[in-house]
């Protein structure tokens, strides 16, 4: 991208902003209307469990699901609250995906971060508390307004805002066993004009487990294989904490200023042993060695972001602007120790540090307008600047000795991305119809270099992304959704990077800067009826993509097995989804969801001679007892079928889950929840190819005991008026609603 382009590109956003102020300069200033009062799901701090009609909520391009029922959400962290919502998988670290789609975009109140980013985001999922979050948003086929990045989709993680007025705070303890513990605190002041909020966070966990590798490699000399056994055991620390703050002010009834700053930071330490044994086609001792190893790993996320909301006159016509500047700071340190029994006995020391830091900006601005006929116009420009530095480092020597630089595990790569964005989205009522066609224009700019080797590369592109959603009213009960959009997978910095990566010995990770973006279109066809309390959904949906980024192992000499990136020629994927939440009785509710999904993989580049397929069924079921008003029982888990990956497959896996709930008063509750009480869940993958056989099962102990308590205070009285609940940073009632900020 040329320096003039993005002159261009600013000066129309510019432009946009000029428009809208003009607008706004010719408006009168007449009073909004005064927002529309909701009933509270909160009484002073302590959530209401019974059923309520908003635990899911759905607009034209989204489904939100409230966390106020699941007693996870109390004790656990953000990836186990996830687990138990429709649509979304969580494997046993931390990584999500939509429907088996790993390529997620995962946004905080409608903007994307950095700390989703990269190798350690299933890592940042454990860490951050569930509590800061009082609903989860899925948009399986979001619209223009979004970034097209993810294939599967967003996730939108919305904070818990304290509606009371004055000073209102809530403080939560929980205590697990192992020594896990988590604790934080939320504070907020409104007044008629301003509104203070604050919270903060620390949580300490434990994991420990072991994986164990088992290969069958082609030996083509003799056409048999050559069998290795691997296991390795581990045991690891986290600690993470997190701090925000933020204001809002309102300048006058029709314009609100809101600045944030938020940070959080976390660290593993792990020690792992490492026993592996190969041997030759006829059974003989071929390869032995031990590794022992003390690991730590450090990330922290620090962004500041500004917003500013201008309404003009009528309803829903306004103009925001919003500007963001994040750092995320990776650091991976590895001390360990070898010592090698076959071919030749010796011994060796090593320390390998990989780095990595995120510099990203952001601005947007979005513009609100209502149209005759009841329709209604979004429009908005987006820039957002990602600057990538990776910085690795490995010294080794003999054991007890100096240490000297190791060239193979010494490297630097830099990898910049640039993307200027345009787009529009057009909603509007025709009798019992609403359609709301989209378009998204952006053009891309990414620069690498791989400094150490003295290689640079550049890809610049311009793609347009449209999006289609229609919903049809049938009666008060029920409706008909359909929606189409085209989305987007770009490799990421570490697919891009060439540089191989060392891992232990036998294993290795390298990218490949000749990766194409992989591009998906997806369609949705929904039927959902919602009658009181009780709410069914039943959704059909397909996906094609083209180009998909995807690891592939293969065979180094000398035994070792190298993880590189390749694009997949095609990929197809459908399914039916089914979701139910209901009463059985008054003191009794359920919510069910299930998934039967197949999926096609374009295998002849992968070393197999045509494609490959199969099926998946997955679900999810909670039965939520009100046995008293002071005592709530929870009985939850989730089962996940056979998944294909592009060289073989995972094995089935599942969780239960227990919680108990009790309320002392209208400010003070207590909670004990019991994860993974079966001890099942886990994750074992099928490698099975021509050239190597390979199943490698990690065995995670999650199973965890918490007791907890919960007590809120202040905030007498019924919600500000003035002061509503952002649409931004909520749920959509209305289709063509402002996009994400």
């Amino acid at each position: 991208m040329t320096f003039t382009t993005r002159r261009a590109a600013l000066l129309a956003a510019t432009g946009l902003v000029a428009f809208s102020a003009n607008a706004y300069a010719q408006t009168p200033t007449a009073s909004p209307p005064p927002a529309k009062k909701e009933p509270s799901t909160q009484v002073q701090g302590v959530t209401i469990t019974a059923p309520s009609s908003q635990d899911i909520k759905t607009s034209i391009d989204r489904r939100s699901y409230s966390l106020g029922k699941d007693l996870q959400a109390t004790t656990g962290s953000v990836a186990d609250v996830l687990r138990n919502v429709p649509s979304v998988q969580v494997d046993v670290q931390g990584n999500v995906s939509l429907r088996g789609d790993s390529n997620v975009t995962i946004m905080i109140d409608g903007k994307p971060s950095g700390m989703f980013k990269g190798d350690n985001r299933g890592q940042v999922l454990q860490q951050i508390p569930a509590s800061q979050f009082e609903r989860v948003e899925v948009m399986t086929n979001p619209s223009a307004a979004f970034s097209p990045e993810g294939s599967a989709g967003v996730i939108n993680l919305i904070t818990k805002q304290q509606r009371g007025v004055g000073t209102t705070g809530s403080v939560r303890g929980n205590f697990g066993t192992e020594g896990r513990k988590n604790a934080s605190i939320s504070l907020a002041r409104n007044t008629k004009a301003l509104t203070l909020s604050a919270d903060a966070g620390i949580r300490r966990d434990k994991a420990k487990g072991q994986i164990v590798d088992d290969r069958e490699r082609l030996d083509t000399a003799t056409g048999k294989y050559s069998p290795s056994h691997q296991q390795i055991g581990f045991v690891s620390r986290g600690l993470s904490h997190n701090a925000r703050a933020g204001v809002d002010y309102d300048l006058d009834k029709k314009t609100r200023l809101s600045a944030e700053a938020r940070y959080n930071d976390m660290s593993y330490k792990s020690k792992s042993g490492s026993d592996y044994d190969g041997r030759t086609p006829s059974g003989a001792p071929l390869v032995r060695y031990q590794r022992r190893g003390d690991g730590e790993m450090k990330r922290s996320v620090a962004g500041l972001s500004g917003d500013l909301r201008r309404k003009l006159s009528g309803e829903d016509h306004e103009l925001t602007v919003h500007a963001s500047l994040e750092r995320t700071r990776d650091r991976q340190t590895t001390v360990s120790d070898g010592f090698n029994q076959l071919p030749v006995v010796s011994s060796y020391a090593e320390r390998v540090r990989v780095g990595d830091e995120l510099i990203q900006g952001r601005l947007k601005a979005e513009y609100k307008r209502p149209l005759p006929g009841g329709a209604k116009l979004v429009a908005g420009y987006e820039l957002q600047v990602d600057d990538n530095d990776y910085d690795n480092f490995g010294a080794r020597g003999p054991l007890g000795g100096s240490l000297t630089t190791d060239p193979a595990l010494t490297n630097q790569f830099k990898y910049k991305q640039a993307i200027n964005a345009l787009y529009a989205t057009y909603s509007r009522a025709i009798g019992d119809w609403t359609v709301m066609p989209g378009l998204r224009v952006e053009e891309v700019q990414i620069d690498t270099n791989q400094v150490t080797s003295s290689l640079k590369d550049s890809n610049d592109y311009l793609r347009a992304y449209p999006s289609l959603h229609a919903q049809y009213k049938i009666d008060d009960t029920r409706q008909v959704n359909a929606s189409y959009s085209r989305r987007i997978q770009r490799p990421s910095a570490q697919d891009l990077n060439p540089y191989r990566i060392y891992q232990d010995p036998y294993n290795y990770r390298q990218g490949d800067p000749r990766l194409k973006p992989q591009v998906t279109d997806s369609f949705e066809v929904a039927y959902q009826r919602r009658k009181g309390f009780n709410y069914y959904l039943a959704t059909l949906y397909w996906r094609q993509a083209r180009d998909g980024v995807t690891d592939v192992v293969r065979e180094l000499p000398g035994g070792a097995l190298l993880t590189t990136k390749a694009n997949l020629a095609k990929s197809r994927s459908g399914g039916l989804e089914l979701v139910a939440n209901a009463r059985l009785t008054p003191k009794v509710s359920y919510t069910i969801s299930g998934n039967a999904a197949w999926n096609e993989i374009g295998a002849t580049d992968l070393g197999f001679p045509d494609k490959r397929s199969t099926w998946t069924v997955s679900g999810y079921a909670a039965l939520n007892i009100q046995a008293t008003p002071e005592d709530f029982l929870q009985i939850s888990g989730f089962a996940i079928g056979k998944r294909l990956t592009p060289q073989g497959y995972r094995e089935p896996t599942g969780m239960l889950n227990l919680g108990y709930r009790h309320k002392f008063n209208d400010r003070l509750s207590g909670v004990i929840t019991v994860q993974d009480a079966l001890k099942t869940f886990g994750d074992k993958l099928v490698i099975q190819t021509t050239a190597l056989k390979e199943r490698r099962a990690m065995d995670l102990d999650l199973r965890a005991v918490f007791v907890g308590i919960t007590y809120g205070f202040g905030g007498q009285g019924p919600a500000n008026p003035r002061r509503p609940r952002e649409p931004a940073f909520d749920f959509q009632t209305t289709p063509g609603g402002v996009g994400p900020m």
